[in-house]
Parts: C-alpha cells; sequence; structure tokens
C-alpha cells in the first residue's frame, strides 16, 4: 500500500466516521424534540409559578405588617396594664393609711 493509498484510505475512514457521528446526532434530536404542547405546558407552569411567588410574597408581607401591628398593641396594651397595676398598688397603699388613720383615731 502506497502512500497516497495510506491518506486516501485514512480519509475515507475519517469521512465516514464523521458521516455516522453526525446522522446519530441527527437522529438523537429528531427523537428528543421538545413538542410545541410541551413548551406551551412549561410556559403556562413557568408563568403559574410565578404568580405563586408573587402571592406567597404578598402574604409574607401582610403577615410582616400584621405581626407588627399586634406587637405593638401588645406593647400598648403591656404599659396600660402596670400603669393599671401601678394605680391599684397606690390606691391600696392609700387605703390601708386611710384605714390606720381611722384606727388611731378610734383608739384616741
Amino acid at each position: 500500500m502506497s502512500r497516497t493509498e495510506f491518506v486516501l484510505a485514512t480519509a475515507i475512514i475519517l469521512f465516514v466516521a464523521f458521516c455516522l457521528g453526525w446522522f446519530a446526532n441527527w437522529l438523537l434530536h429528531r427523537f428528543t424534540r421538545v413538542a410545541a404542547d410541551d413548551v406551551a405546558q412549561l410556559d403556562r407552569m413557568s408563568q403559574e409559578l410565578h404568580e405563586a411567588e408573587e402571592t406567597r410574597d404578598q402574604a409574607i408581607t401582610y403577615l410582616q405588617q400584621r405581626e407588627a401591628e399586634l406587637t405593638n398593641q401588645l406593647a400598648q396594651t403591656e404599659a396600660e396594664l402596670r400603669a393599671a397595676m401601678d394605680g391599684l398598688r397606690d390606691a391600696r397603699h392609700e387605703a390601708e393609711e386611710m384605714r390606720a388613720h381611722i384606727d388611731r383615731q378610734q383608739a384616741s
């Protein structure tokens, strides 16, 4: 086999290998092609997911606002309770002083 025949045989083998690879690639893409219905379904699913994420974000924002309102209301109620307890404590102390004063006057 001469050098020319060897080069020619190698070129033919490489060309056939290339053609077989290209044909295999074409077959693979032909059978794995995504249908238009599948693409439409994926688009619809992605839109629904986007809407669900927006709804979730709105719910989180609402809950955070509601939590802040309730925390503020709780702080105000606790402050009012402390003020009422202080007032009650002062009133009891004053009532005890008045009882002691009345008892001293009755004893005299």
